[in-house]
């Protein structure tokens, strides 16, 4: 979301700051022809009235456009032969013999006014472009949002963040309560009875809202005040340039008229709705006064030529911005320029328009770059905005999900965090599509996470109620521990081990000591009868002997010249009926039992299938002597079925293959190889079918 709100304030920012400066001036020597009036005769740009300031609204320009420039229309200012002064203000003007000629200087000068006071307006435009979208987060985030802003001084910002958050909010607050309501309903409540309470994270907000608010009306209170302060200091300096004008002509008013201009620049913005008259009457006020005051012409040449060079300077450091790489500090710097370029005053006639057009020209190269990256990036946005709207689209089947299986909302979560990793990764969408794509993929995410939530609430239930009947075995498991009746409650104990794993988890916190209490009661139990056995162990190492000596018995068959299978087998019967040996040497005696069933094996005259099946014979006498015996005989089973179910295909494909070899040397060497390859496959398949008999009679 931080990407989508960066990536619309970028694009904003840059379409404020345009204003297209490839759109030409009105044509310099057209209106320099225009405005001169009979030859000899000066013309005077009247000031405006009070009365005039309703003259119809002219549209506020941005800093950048300076459309209006001042070279190009210098010239409607005729210089009578060294006569004219220095410093004079660059608007276009009319005719003084025409009745429209302070409305000309009014709308020329408001757009000035514009461009020039425009900075506390452009900055407002540009930061309300800015979009903050906060639907997708939680309320414990707005009340980080909002307690964070007490950090920030940008308190025109924070006002536009605060309205966001408290739409934000209460949404949250609306869905809260709607739930609580429905909660208390379902608990028998009444729906008169019901109030809904806030909670910490509520009054948080709340506190932090209502000072940041405070704060910001004082702000905007005081930058209203400021505004006036701002009207009333420029109506006082319109009336000091009022006495200058019809007063004496002077060195010293030179230097107050300078003053005056001065001051009027450091002045900031004043309320919109007096920019045009108090812009109209000031260069009204300095054309009366620099056209009064000829004698000061070649100072004004002097000006001008120290306008030019300071212009020349702009003018190159503008062409250098073509080569910054950050497009958004090129515009930046550019617009600064221009307000500067503005400021400066009027050059030599004969080098106007050529400084202007190299200007422009510089200007025009940062604004189509500029365009060619809104170009860009608009068309990124759309191609974000099909990517977003299918990952949208793609979301809303979470909404229905359903299950009662951990293991499947586990599946389901990583899905949809996979796709919110997708949203993530696309970038930023167009302004007017965001919040409509935004969302109808938060709300579906959201949905999803609810719904989960409430699975596991309920889920925690169930665990509770699992808790109970653990709870209720541990008490079963220690009224047995002590009975002495080893076998019949050996058999109740087990049973109760198997209710234990078939009743399910029980809360995460209970789950170690729950089972260490049964765990405990059950080892008390075997514990107690091991003890009691131990009178056995006698028996187990007699046993032990006889598997020992019947060991010896098959070794000495295999020095035997003649290998009787039968007594081979009668050995290995015996063997398996023995019974157990101690813990320590079953594995020893396994060995040498099997080591000496190999021998003689290995030396009998059979076939390789019945060797096989003597030996199988070993391995389930091995398995059933263990636990989980039909378990695992089943597992062996299955392999040797799967194994021959291999060699049955092989063996087809290979006959199949032989239907295409044609008469030849090679081919007959290669279906001797695939004779070879069926022979062994179905040698081995004899064999693994001796073995499948040994395991099903088992």
């Amino acid at each position: 979301m931080v990407e989508d709100s960066n990536n619309k304030a970028n694009s904003e920012e840059l379409e404020a700051s345009q204003q297209d400066l490839s759109t030409p001036q009105e044509e310099p020597q057209a209106q320099a022809e225009e405005a001169n009036p009979a030859e000899g005769e000066a013309p005077k740009t009247e000031e405006v009235p009070a009365a005039e300031a309703g003259a119809p609204e002219v549209p506020a320009q941005e800093p950048e456009a300076v459309k209006t420039e001042a070279e190009p229309a210098e010239a409607a200012v005729a210089e009578p032969a060294a006569s004219e002064e220095v410093t004079t203000p660059e608007t276009p003007t009319e005719e003084a013999s025409k009745p429209e000629a302070a409305p000309a200087s009014e709308e020329g000068e408001a757009q000035a006014e514009d461009a020039g006071d425009g900075d506390d307006d452009e900055e407002e435009h540009e930061e309300e472009d800015e979009d903050f979208d906060y639907s997708n987060h939680t309320k414990e985030q707005l009340v980080g949002v909002v307690e964070a802003l007490h950090q920030s001084d940008d308190l025109r910002k924070v006002g536009r963040i605060l309205k966001e958050l408290r739409t934000a909010f209460d949404e949250i607050l609306k869905v809260e309560e709607a739930e609580a309501k429905q909660k208390y309903l379902d608990e028998g409540g009444e729906a008169d009875g019901f109030e809904f309470r806030p909670d910490e994270h509520m009054t948080r907000f709340e506190k932090a809202y209502t000072a940041l608010d405070e704060k910001v009306r004082v702000q905007r209170k005081a930058h209203a005040e400021s505004k006036a302060s701002n009207l009333h200091k420029k109506n006082e300096l319109l009336e000091k340039l009022r006495e200058l004008v019809d007063g004496e002509e002077s060195n010293a008013s030179i230097k107050s008229v300078k003053a005056i201009q001065e001051e009027w620049k450091t002045v900031g913005p004043v309320p919109p709705q007096h920019n045009k008259n108090l812009w109209a009457n000031y260069n009204a006020l300095l054309d009366r006064y620099y056209d009064n005051r000829s004698i000061y012409f070649e100072l004004k040449e002097l000006d001008r030529k120290k306008n030019l060079e300071s212009k020349n300077e702009l003018v190159k450091r503008a062409e250098a911005l073509s080569e910054v790489e950050n497009l958004k500090d090129a515009i930046k710097d550019l617009n600064e320029l221009h307000e500067e370029f503005k400021h400066i005053g009027p050059v030599p006639k004969e080098d106007q328009e050529a400084l202007w057009q190299r200007f422009k020209g510089a200007s025009d190269k940062v604004y189509d770059r500029r365009r060619e990256f809104l170009g860009k990036l608009k068309e990124d946005l759309n191609k974000n905005l099909e990517a977003k709207q299918k990952l949208g689209e793609e979301v809303q089947s979470f909404i229905s999900f359903d299950s009662d299986r951990i293991n499947e909302w586990n599946k389901k979560t990583k899905e949809i965090l996979a796709v919110q990793k997708q949203w993530e990764a696309i970038g930023g969408l167009p302004r007017d599509k965001a919040k409509d794509v935004n969302k109808l993929f938060w709300t579906a995410f959201k949905t999803f996470f609810n719904h989960k939530n409430q699975f596991f609430k309920k889920l925690e239930g169930q665990r509770e109620e699992n808790l109970k009947k653990k709870q209720d075995l541990v008490a079963q498991a220690d009224a047995l521990k002590d009975n002495s009746e080893w076998d019949k409650t050996a058999e109740e104990l087990k049973r109760l081990q198997k209710e234990w794993r078939e009743i399910g988890p029980v809360p995460e916190k209970f789950r170690d000591s729950v089972f260490e209490e049964f765990k405990t009661a059950c080892d008390h139990f075997f514990t107690a009868r091991r003890s009691a056995n131990n009178e056995k162990e006698s028996e187990f190492h007699d046993n032990l002997k006889a598997k020992e000596e019947i060991c010896s018995k098959i070794s000495a068959m295999g020095s035997s010249k003649e290998i009787d299978t039968e007594q081979l087998e009668d050995l290995m019967d015996e063997y398996a009926e023995i019974g157990f040996v101690p813990r320590n040497a079953i594995k020893k005696v396994q060995q040498k039992f099997a080591k000496a069933v190999e021998t003689v094996l290995e030396k009998a005259d059979i076939e390789d299938f019945e060797r096989e099946r003597i030996r199988m014979n070993i391995t389930v006498n091995k398995i059933k002597g263990g636990p989980n015996a039909n378990r695992k005989i089943h597992r062996k089973e299955d392999a040797i079925r799967k194994q021959m179910r291999q060699l049955e295909d092989n063996i087809a494909q290979w006959e199949n293959n032989l239907t295409f070899f044609a008469s030849s040397a090679t081919a007959d060497k290669l279906k001797a190889e695939f004779d070879e390859k069926i022979a062994n496959a179905r040698e081995e398949i004899k064999k693994l079918r001796a073995q499948l008999r040994v395991l099903r009679e088992a």
